[in-house]
């Protein structure tokens, strides 16, 4: 076989398709849920697998390098607009929340180094209000 390697060739087309990409992607939402959905004993097979087979950390050892990489050169000019784009859902996200944040009575202050009950009231509160969703 005849493998040819065009430097810059894939960007290139990528970069023309991102159009049908969306289209097509957008489209998509309700079959990858159904298909998602019905695979819940095909993940955990698969995570297993990768826990055993410790795929994780051979995953990221040594890539620190091209983690800040990858923050300096496409992160910091997308963090802004992907935070922008998602307000809407980050304050519907977090409402639940807010909401039982406001309601969550503490003990009264200790002195200082005696407060940890106080945090525990508001992690329980978090916790029960997440397994309630």
């Amino acid at each position: 076989m005849d493998v040819r390697i065009t430097p810059g060739k894939y960007a290139r087309n990528a970069s023309a398709a991102a159009g049908d990409y969306a289209d097509n992607a957008g489209r998509a939402g309700s079959k990858w849920e159904q298909n998602a959905a019905v695979a819940g004993d095909t993940h955990a097979q698969a995570m297993q697998a990768a826990i055993a087979e410790k795929r994780y950390e051979k995953g990221v050892v040594g890539k620190s390098g091209k983690y800040a990489k990858g923050i300096s050169e496409k992160g910091r000019g997308r963090y802004g607009q992907g935070v922008a784009q998602a307000d809407d859902e980050q304050r519907a996200g977090f409402a639940p929340f807010a909401s039982v944040l406001q309601g969550v009575t503490l003990a009264p202050r200790g002195p200082k180094g005696t407060n940890y009950g106080r945090v525990q009231q508001v992690g329980d509160a978090l916790i029960a209000a997440k397994r309630s969703l």
